[in-house]
């Protein structure tokens, strides 16, 4: 079956919608709603209800741990090749994490009946969505290895790639206290590290934005997981080039 076709509609700037085929995108697309995603925004709370799932097409969310003490850790992050709010068709409805954007843009949801209407009836769309998962836990698994096995320069190389990877520019705005948040260390640890690579010309940061000079030094940086994780999406998901995000109508 042929892909959806690329439009100007903006909702196939996400990689899953814009790999569905043409009448499984065309009964969906009368529910999507188009969304601004400020950073900042909680699209769910833990162990909340979730009345909606996220197709981000230009803005990055991050799944957090919440800890009893507040404390937090990040344990993924879904951009343009993915949705936010598995529970709800996996059968879950709540999750202890929470879902966060890091990246300000748009994106696109759907009702929560809709979306589970249009899994349960099998297709195409419920094919994309768990293969997405299967991705998103092999992310998961391998954040949890890395942030126990692994430096912080090397974590937070492999955040910025896996960051970039779901961005169109080599800049992000984020603070270090917000980074070190994300990934559950301490914040002189990552100042370190961030001096570290911004002094060998791989990073520049300033006020609150890291721009990416050197993409080629970090992943001769990074340790083994971002490329773990690249590989199996990569395997998985639909490649960028079949996405409204890289094409043009």
């Amino acid at each position: 079956m042929d892909a959806a076709p690329l439009a100007t509609d903006s909702a196939l700037g996400n990689r899953l919608l814009a790999a569905l085929p043409e009448e499984s995108y065309r009964k969906l697309s009368p529910f999507l709603e188009p969304v601004q995603l400020p950073l900042g925004m909680a699209l769910y709370e833990s162990g909340g209800a979730q009345g909606y799932v996220y197709f981000p097409t230009s803005s990055i969310v991050s799944l957090l741990y919440v800890l009893e003490n507040g404390s937090s850790a990040e344990i993924a992050v879904t951009g343009c090749e993915g949705v936010v709010g598995i529970a709800l068709f996996m059968g879950g409805e709540t999750t202890p994490s929470r879902a966060v954007v890091q990246s300000a843009g748009h994106g696109y949801r759907l009702r929560a009946a809709v979306l589970k209407k249009a899994f349960e009836s099998g297709g195409a769309l419920q094919y994309l969505l768990l293969r997405f998962t299967q991705a998103l836990i092999t992310q998961m698994t391998q954040t949890a290895v890395c942030n126990r096995h692994h430096a912080v320069e090397q974590q937070l190389c492999r955040w910025l790639l896996l960051s970039l990877d779901r961005l169109p520019a080599n800049e992000l705005v984020m603070t270090q206290e917000l980074i070190a948040n994300m990934l559950g260390v301490r914040r002189e640890g990552v100042t370190e590290a961030a001096g570290r690579l911004q002094a060998e010309g791989l990073i520049e940061y300033s006020r609150g934005r890291i721009t990416v000079l050197d993409r080629d030094q970090l992943e001769a940086r990074v340790c083994e997981c971002y490329a773990v994780v690249k590989k199996e999406y990569d395997r998985l998901l639909p490649p960028p080039s079949a996405s409204g995000a890289s094409e043009t109508s």
